[in-house]
């Protein structure tokens, strides 16, 4: 599978054009780091402002994996499901496909493995744990860690909880100040698979928003954090910049108006590895 530090283009849906000066400000963040930018086309919808969950999943540069979104979540919002097959045709994507049900934020790819929560086993019934389990292996070319889901986030995404470092690390939020039962849980699932850092807080109230700093953005040597005016931010950042130390850790935001709707940073983009864009006649 790519992996997010090899990736060098920045994908938005154009719904989150709505959200104004936050959408040019992600724009004008990728531009002055050099990276490669573009709307998704068939996006124009004021609903969608999302663009992780339903775009497939990169395998090689030139072979995505398209699963079916059609999460329960939705059943009775189906104005929110942009014809995501058909953007995939537009960009020319060429892609495998599969029948199993699940949300590109629940996918967190790290290295030869990749996290999923055990909400994939509900939204895929038809299939049993272990035969399911053995499928998303084969499609991911990569061995599939299950954690449990935290219930308190309806989505089942995995992408505001645990995001992979490097190596055999990995970040978790800090559920030790919320949710002591989930996290030892979390860290039975983890720690035979990775060494489990965590974002830990020194504030007396943990804000139930603070998930959202580990739902950034990572592309090539950068990682754009979505920033809150919280108790939390600093410390936050302060500790990305010191489990990065080799990156360029950047905060973007203020992303009120879009954590209030169940995302963040890393749920309103889609990263891949492309092709390098032509340099312009001043560039060249």
């Amino acid at each position: 599978m790519i992996q997010d530090y090899q990736t060098n283009k920045v994908y938005l849906a154009k719904g989150l054009s709505y959200y104004m000066p936050l959408s040019m400000l992600i724009v004008e963040n990728l531009k002055c780091h050099g990276i490669d930018f573009a709307w998704l086309p068939r996006t124009e919808n004021d609903n969608y402002i999302w663009a992780r969950d339903y775009m497939p999943i990169q395998l090689e540069k030139n072979l995505f994996l398209q699963y079916q979104y059609n999460p329960d979540y939705l059943k009775r919002y189906r104005g929110w499901i942009p014809p995501y097959k058909a953007i995939c045709k537009d960009l020319g994507l060429n892609c495998i496909t599969t029948d199993i049900v699940m949300d590109g934020g629940n996918v967190i790819q790290c290295g030869n493995k990749v996290i999923m929560t055990d909400k994939i086993f509900k939204e895929n019934p038809r299939y049993s744990h272990e035969a399911l389990v053995d499928t998303l292996e084969n499609l991911f070319f990569a061995e599939l860690v299950i954690i449990p889901w935290d219930r308190y986030e309806m989505y089942g995404h995995a992408d505001g909880m645990v995001r992979w470092i490097g190596g055999d690390r990995v970040l978790l939020n800090n559920y030790s100040d919320f949710d002591p039962a989930l996290h030892k849980r979390l860290m039975e699932a983890l720690s035979p698979h990775f060494q489990v850092e965590e974002l830990v807080y020194n504030c007396p109230r943990p804000s139930k928003f603070s998930w959202a700093f580990l739902n950034y953005l990572q592309v090539k040597d950068c990682i754009f954090v979505p920033w809150m005016p919280i108790s939390e931010a600093h410390e936050a950042m302060s500790r990305m910049t010191e489990l990065f130390p080799d990156k360029k850790v950047r905060h973007i935001g203020p992303f009120e108006d879009i954590v209030h709707m169940g995302g963040a940073l890393h749920c309103v983009s889609w990263n891949i590895l492309a092709d390098p864009a032509p340099k312009t006649k001043e560039e060249a």
